[in-house]
């Protein structure tokens, strides 16, 4: 087993680091939806990652802290700490993929409870 970052260096990455007041784009939404990396979504963005920061305003289940990023065409994962899971979704596709990352984040909680 090799440690190849450290927790302080983890912790530093998924910490919000936009100040208050951010202002954002308009495709942002169009692109990202429910996972847009918004206050009003209650996301920030840590140092790669979109990191939630507020429970109940994001469309999808997971845990203040948990964060993720997606990529072109389709992939997608994300980490949440507190319920020791993570996913990754490799999904090429032309077009619209939200429907994808929303359903794979909805069954996995579903499957834990």
């Amino acid at each position: 087993e090799a440690q190849l970052v450290s927790r302080k260096t983890i912790e530093l990455m998924t910490a919000d680091h936009l100040p208050p007041g951010t202002q954002y784009g308009p495709g942002l939404f169009p692109v990202f939806g429910g996972l847009a990396p918004s206050p009003v979504t209650g996301y920030g963005f840590g140092l790669g990652f979109a990191v939630r920061t507020h429970a109940g305003r994001s469309p999808v289940p997971g845990s203040v802290g948990d964060y993720f990023w997606a990529g072109a065409y389709g992939t997608y994962f994300w980490v949440d700490p507190k319920e020791e899971l993570y996913a990754v979704l490799m999904l090429q596709g032309p077009s619209d993929r939200l429907q994808y990352r929303y359903a794979l984040r909805q069954l996995t909680y579903q499957a834990l409870v």
